[in-house]
């Protein structure tokens, strides 16, 4: 379709005047013109003529068409980056997880790529918040909704960690749970309040801390794998535990007694340390010499009774022998004690009168003199 040319001359366009005529502007609505999508075609034509002048007509189209096509192709690569993951969406649909590198998907508007960060670490606050203030700097706020806990021997305790984590699983994170962030805190809280209630509150405020992170530890990242959240919990740190504050002067007046109590008990393990082992020695003592006196006694029994039996073997083959001998052994140990003198009958003179003599009396003196 040709129209009149008028004012400036050449072309003009489908409103009657040219589309450079007036400034640049339309005339009445003061706005550029729509652009003219058939003097760009043959404008790119033209160029592409004096690029390649061996193409005319159709053939040219169909390589310039091929020239887009291949750069729309090239508009698939992607680069992922060290710390991201790449999240591949087919019409909004996740398909597919990258990992770090030069990695392709089907251009625009078929397949298009989201790259979130995952090294990064996170951290959620459990009964706690931290503020910052431009006059007093960072400061926390507790949260008692979130802190307040009870223990497996009911006793309620205030309890303050934080959780750190990072993303492992972009894909699963993205589309798997609508509120990561909230979830990570609520399933912290969860696990933290089921270990709470397993443990006793003198076990919480001492030794067992670190056990009480540990295992809300392993119980949080369980319950998100079963999410399949796609999210690696770092590392729980207890902050603060602690007794409420309402109560905390009456249980410090509960730790002094709990104290004396231990050291009550100390002293009294130290005295039966020292009283037991002794009462044991003494105990062992009088078992060793009755074990003792037992073994003496037997050998000296077994020993009569085999000087008894030696004796009445004798006794039997000879026993006139044997009375004499024993008569004498018993006269010597009767009277081997007593002060005597013995006369023989002849040294008398066959006279009937027994003369007297002082002799014990002077052997007395001679053995008082000799002494001297």
């Amino acid at each position: 379709m040709t129209w009149s040319s008028g004012g400036g001359g050449g072309n003009s366009g489908p409103w009657g005047r040219s589309p450079g005529g007036g400034g640049g502007r339309r005339g009445g609505g003061g706005q550029p013109p729509p652009p003219d999508l058939e003097e760009m075609l043959r404008r790119g034509q033209d160029r592409f003529r004096r690029w390649m002048p061996g193409l005319r007509g159709g053939r040219g189209l169909i390589l310039l068409f091929l020239v887009v096509i291949g750069i729309w192709l090239l508009t698939g690569f992607y680069r992922v980056e060290p710390d991201e993951q790449g999240v591949v969406l087919r019409w909004g649909e996740w398909t597919k997880t990258t990992q770090p590198g030069l990695n392709y998907h089907l251009p625009w508007p078929f397949e298009t790529v989201i790259r979130p960060k995952v090294t990064k670490v996170n951290r959620a606050e459990i009964g706690y918040r931290t503020l910052v203030d431009s006059q007093r700097g960072a400061f926390t706020r507790p949260v008692p909704d979130e802190s307040l806990m009870l223990t497996g021997d009911e006793n309620i305790i205030d309890v303050k960690f934080t959780v750190f984590w990072r993303i492992m699983d972009a894909g699963q994170y993205l589309f798997n749970i609508q509120a990561p962030e909230r979830t990570v805190k609520d399933a912290a809280e969860s696990a933290m309040r089921e270990v709470i209630g397993k443990t006793r509150l003198q076990s919480a405020l001492a030794e067992e801390r670190l056990l009480l992170a540990q295992q809300t530890h392993q119980l949080t990242q369980q319950v998100l794998d079963d999410y399949g959240a796609g999210i690696e919990i770092t590392q729980v740190e207890p902050q603060d535990i602690a007794p409420p504050e309402a109560v905390i002067a009456a249980f410090r007046d509960v730790q002094a007694a709990r104290a004396d109590q231990e050291r009550a008990k100390n002293e009294a393990e130290a005295y039966r340390n020292d009283i037991i082992p002794r009462a044991r020695g003494a105990a062992e003592r009088l078992v060793q010499e009755g074990t003792a006196y037992k073994e003496e006694v037997v050998a000296r029994a077994q020993g009569e009774a085999a000087r008894f039996l030696s004796v009445y073997s004798e006794y039997e083959q000879n026993m006139d022998v044997v009375r004499r001998r024993m008569y004498l052994e018993t006269m010597e140990e009767v009277l081997g004690g007593i002060e005597k003198i013995i006369i023989d009958s002849p040294a008398q003179g066959g006279s009937g009168v027994v003369p007297y003599l002082p002799l014990p009396e002077l052997q007395r003196r001679q053995g008082t003199g000799g002494t001297q």
